[in-house]
């Protein structure tokens, strides 16, 4: 039975995802293929989401677009929950990524509302 490694940790994932340059971009598409990376992955934005809450400078627009991005790249598996990640805080970190999450309409594609 295959365990998670501890590699990568929450605080590297939560370092890309503050940078998400296109090499760190290239990376997480590559973590999120490994379903047995998962935990670390969702860890890693909890951090990041953390520190941009504790953070002296908000800034909204770059969390948007991590939120964005993450849902429009994330597979289906994750979806659910990256909402819950997004939906845990009321800081204004935690919804500004929320509403990037939204635009990317990840969830949607993932799960589409069934015809009436």
């Amino acid at each position: 039975m295959q365990t998670a490694s501890s590699f990568p940790d929450r605080e590297t994932v939560a370092s890309k995802l503050a940078s998400l340059s296109p090499e760190d971009k290239s990376w997480l598409a590559l973590l999120m293929e490994n379903a047995v990376q998962d935990e670390n992955l969702l860890e890693g934005v909890h951090l990041y989401l953390d520190q941009q809450a504790g953070a002296p400078f908000l800034n909204s627009l770059k969390l948007e677009a991590c939120g964005e991005w993450i849902g429009a790249n994330a597979p289906a598996r994750l979806q659910i929950r990256l909402a819950e990640i997004a939906k845990a805080g009321q800081h204004p970190a935690y919804l500004a990524f929320r509403k990037g999450l939204t635009k990317s309409a990840g969830l949607e594609k993932a799960y589409p509302k069934a015809p009436i």
